[in-house]
């Protein structure tokens, strides 16, 4: 605020017991004094001298005629001096009286100065005043969108807690906004536990699916025609075989393909697995006819379906194989159930299992969700329903190829979360009409990479809150709870009162984490600037996301902070800073294209959401 003006000292004041002018007084008496010091002993000789002639004439030594001159003469002067003596304090007092005068006028004059700039302060107050209330109320936090015409947001690196928060958020908006949201977490670290419970606070009730133990229980795929199952199958056995071709795919295919003819139309994993264990002449096919997994009939036709030969024994190899890897899934869908709908599903891998068969299942739910959504008409409203895959880097290219070009005919919005930028993930890093997405990165050639795709001319400013959280947050711990075991028709009756922002701060780590940082406010300043580099990407926090994606106008970088708890605070929008400075100055013609920050109560309201306004 600007500074009160204040008189200097303290002026001398008009009283006559102040000690000022006792003071002012003194010193011209003792100046004075100084100066009639000559005339004072003059006029007491003056006086000596009188006395001496009367007392002479008193006496009789001298007349008084003489007497009588010399008393007049002498007492003449001593009267002088007197008088002279008189002007002098006359003279003190007055120029004590003047500089009173002067005192007071120019105490009076600095009054009106004083004045006047108190007055001039008073209103460089007021507008300081309202300047400052436009800044204590201008946002703080601004949406990072990306266009609704990109197909998929591609995100390189991060740490198990960055991909929490960014999941939350992005699982948070797109629920409120009335999508859905597929959730396939192949990272076996539980990163969408605080989402799954933020939807359940605001009323929905997610499905969850933790396999292989609710393997059982899960139907995906089951309406897939054979065509297409063998086609899922293929792609399941080559998890393990990276080197393996599009010529070697199309010969399981086929031998798959011709199974499944002799097994007809809803054939089960099991069904499948006993086929190839018949054809790969593998255990004896009496027990799989005793379990009623085939008939007499199906194994005759099995065994006669690729001849007598030298081919015999290729094939028998490739049963072998398929079979191998297939049994892993053979509870597939035994005990499936009718399941209520859910805008947020989520199927993860338990960190219990086996890695090589967590990829094989992997593999499996993103072939068959590629299928279904091959199946489906284009949605009319892009990203309505969203797949995020964390830890796309554990499956195969071709099996990331199908599945994003599946969603872009679609129109499903497909976020990919990738650990390490491995040489398959280079290749597919960006392409076609995606955003890219940058987390801290801890291997220096992953590094190297990323700043070389943003550009290292790039100068980013991070706030000191996101550095300030990213360092309190603690790891994620405990895991998925499955929810299809203990699924319910009839929902029971929950309080539909909450909003988003209150919702975060009471279910996720995120908004306790930020609720317990006294005076946040304070830590939402600039913390440093880094420009795009290697080691700087190494150095991240956790949640900081460098956002890259192409525009009319060129390539756009922003430095995002993916912490959910954000929407949780009372200066933060949903709008983006861009659209929000337009409708400032197209709504105030005195704004500045040129302010940094466009005064808030023009822009889009704070985040108060209410989880019943996006629901269907």
């Amino acid at each position: 605020p600007p500074r009160r003006p204040s008189p200097v000292e303290e002026q001398p004041s008009a009283d006559e017991d102040d000690p000022a002018r006792l003071e002012i007084l003194r010193r011209e008496r003792l100046q004075e004094d100084m100066l009639n010091r000559p005339v004072r002993l003059f006029r007491t000789f003056m006086l000596v001298v009188t006395a001496l002639i009367l007392a002479a004439a008193v006496a009789g030594y001298l007349a008084w005629s003489f007497a009588l001159l010399g008393v007049v003469a002498a007492g003449g002067v001593a009267g002088i001096c007197t008088f002279a003596l008189l002007q002098g304090d006359r003279a003190v007092k007055y120029r004590v009286l003047e500089q009173q005068a002067k005192d007071e006028r120019q105490r009076r004059e600095r009054d009106k100065e004083l004045f006047r700039a108190q007055e001039e302060h008073a209103q460089r107050y007021r507008e300081w005043q309202e300047s400052k209330d436009r800044h204590d109320k201008q946002l703080t936090w601004y949406a990072v969108a990306v266009p609704d015409e990109l197909d998929r947001i591609d995100v390189a690196g991060g740490t198990l807690p960055g991909w929490s928060a960014l999941i939350t958020l992005l699982g948070a908006t797109r629920l409120y906004s009335g999508g859905h949201l597929t959730v396939l977490d192949l990272s076996e670290g539980a990163i969408a536990k605080d989402l799954i419970e933020l939807a359940r606070k605001g009323g929905d009730d997610p499905l969850v699916w933790v396999l292989p133990v609710d393997l059982p229980k899960l139907d995906l795929g089951a309406t897939l025609k054979p065509e297409a199952f063998a086609d899922v199958l293929a792609h399941v056995v080559s998890v393990s075989e990276e080197h393996r071709s599009t010529r070697d795919l199309s010969f399981d295919n086929a031998i798959l393909e011709r199974v499944l003819e002799v097994l007809g139309e809803n054939a089960t994993i099991s069904q499948v697995t006993a086929a190839l264990r018949a054809l790969a002449q593998v255990g004896d096919p009496r027990d799989d006819l005793r379990f009623g997994l085939i008939t007499a009939t199906q194994l005759e036709r099995i065994g006669t379906l690729f001849g007598r030969g030298v081919s015999d024994r290729v094939v028998i190899e490739r049963a072998w194989a398929l079979e191998s890897q297939l049994r892993k899934l053979e509870s597939l869908g035994t005990e499936a159930v009718r399941l209520p709908p859910a805008r947020l599903r989520v199927v993860s891998m338990d960190r219990q299992a086996g890695v090589f068969g967590n990829r094989v299942l992997g593999t499996y739910v993103a072939t068959a969700l590629t299928h279904i959504l091959r199946q489906s008409p284009a949605s009319d409203r892009p990203w309505y329903h969203t797949i995020i895959v964390a830890g796309a880097d554990k499956l195969r290219g071709d099996v990331l190829d199908r599945l994003m070009d599946a969603c872009e005919t679609s129109r499903t919005g497909l976020v990919l979360t990738y650990r390490s930028l491995t040489p398959t993930v280079r290749e597919r890093l960006g392409r076609g009409h995606a955003a890219v997405a940058f987390m801290r990165l801890g291997n220096a050639e992953d590094a190297r990479v990323a700043s070389e795709h943003v550009g290292t001319e790039h100068r980013l400013e991070l706030a000191q809150l996101t550095e300030t959280i990213s360092d309190s947050l603690p790891g994620l711990d405990g895991g998925y709870i499955s929810t299809v075991a203990q699924v319910e028709d009839a929902r029971d009756d929950r309080d539909e009162s909450h909003d988003l922002a209150g919702d975060i701060t009471e279910s996720t780590e995120w908004g306790r984490t930020a609720d317990k940082i006294s005076e946040k406010e304070r830590v939402l300043q600039r913390s440093r600037e880094f420009l795009v580099e290697p080691h700087q990407l190494q150095q991240l926090p956790t949640t900081s996301v460098i956002v890259t994606d192409a525009t009319a106008q060129g390539r756009r970088v922003r430095l995002a902070d993916a912490n959910p708890a954000i929407l949780a605070f009372p200066k933060t929008t949903l709008g983006e800073l861009e659209h929000v400075r337009d409708a400032v100055l197209a709504l105030d013609p005195h704004a500045q294209e040129g302010d940094e920050e466009p005064p808030p109560n023009l822009g889009p309201p704070p985040p108060r959401l209410d989880w019943r306004k996006g629901r269907q």
